[in-house]
């Protein structure tokens, strides 16, 4: 089954072809990272408008590099939330328009079941059930993935993302946007004990909820306070350090909750994943504990049209497929 996927939430638009869920024949990617780097962070409307500009141009890009005819497809797939409520709704009508010209099923995909599908793509041998640590800009979630298209979420943050943690911790720094990979970048010439910073607690009775608004929170003090008092801010020393609570706040829940699941797989998936600290300590938690670990390749860790269509692929053989009511959302539920 071929299906021609989009994705548009966010800052990246990106088109591609995949087979039977697991094989990517092409994926097409505009990234819009220089138009927003002047205002330190994704502008929605100006988001909106490039994917409006592109969509088009992409599929025909996607149908060309692929090598196949607009005949060959048999469904087409898109995200259709959350996200960008504007870039959300451009992805939602191009899939729909795309649809109903071909006359194949139109599949809406949640955004971060296909974070976790990016897995499908690069582990062919991957099947439910295992456990999953979703992590990007704008979510963070500890995932149950029964099956498919049945996911259960075991914890989430209760406030700030752990990638808007690393974007505010860089653009504090002077690192510009986005942050996640200049902070990487950065904490590799660093020394991660230079520098206290809080590991989040959070109240109630779910033990993997997280918090990193008071990590982040910490970090602006520490580079503030420095200024404030002509103080010298060891930059690569503060970077290894925030990766390092980071990390240390996502593995310990993960590890705990895969010990009382039972589970010996788990996956990791989203921006943030393309970390190499938090990749690192998975690695050896991992190790140690014999559990087998699934992390995408860094072409699949940011947003990508691939993961939509492998996704696509489950949901359509669930029978989740829409008409052309279909609408956008900004927020829902896993």
């Amino acid at each position: 089954m071929l299906i021609l996927a989009i994705e548009s939430s966010c800052d990246e638009t990106a088109v591609a072809l995949v087979e039977d869920g697991r094989r990517v024949l092409t994926d097409q990617i505009f990234s819009q990272a220089d138009l927003h780097a002047v205002y330190g962070g994704v502008v929605p409307e100006i988001a909106a408008r490039s994917h409006l500009e592109v969509i088009s141009l992409l599929a025909d890009r996607a149908l060309d590099a692929a090598g196949v005819g607009r005949g060959d497809i048999d469904a087409v797939a898109c995200t259709y939330a959350p996200g960008l409520i504007g870039a959300v709704l451009v992805g939602v009508n191009f899939a729909k328009s795309a649809a109903l010209a071909l006359g194949v099923p139109l599949i809406p995909v949640h955004h971060i079941r296909g974070h976790i599908a990016a897995n499908y793509l690069a582990y062919p041998d991957l099947t439910p059930p295992f456990l999953c640590l979703a992590i990007s800009g704008g979510n963070t979630m500890l995932v149950d993935v029964r099956d498919y298209t049945d996911l259960r979420v075991l914890g989430r943050t209760r406030d700030d993302a752990a990638g808007e943690c690393f974007d505010k911790s860089a653009r504090v720094l002077g690192l510009g946007y986005p942050g996640g990979k200049p902070i990487d970048d950065l904490a590799k010439q660093g020394d991660d004990t230079r520098y206290e910073l809080p590991r989040p607690y959070v109240s109630g009775e779910n033990p993997y909820d997280m918090s990193f608004s008071g990590l982040k929170t910490a970090v602006i003090n520490i580079a503030h306070h420095a200024e404030q008092m002509s103080q010298a801010l060891d930059k690569p020393g503060l970077a290894a350090s925030l990766c390092r609570a980071v990390s240390e706040s996502l593995v310990g829940r993960t590890m705990a909750a895969a010990q009382e699941l039972g589970y010996d797989k788990l996956a990791v998936a989203g921006g943030v994943a393309a970390n190499s600290r938090i990749r690192a300590d998975f690695e050896a938690a991992c190790r140690k504990a014999g559990v087998a670990l699934y992390v995408p390749p860094l072409r699949l860790c940011g947003d990508n049209a691939a993961m939509i269509g492998a996704q696509g692929y489950y949901e359509f053989l669930a029978g989740h497929t829409a008409d052309s009511s279909l609408n956008a959302y900004a927020t829902m539920e896993l």
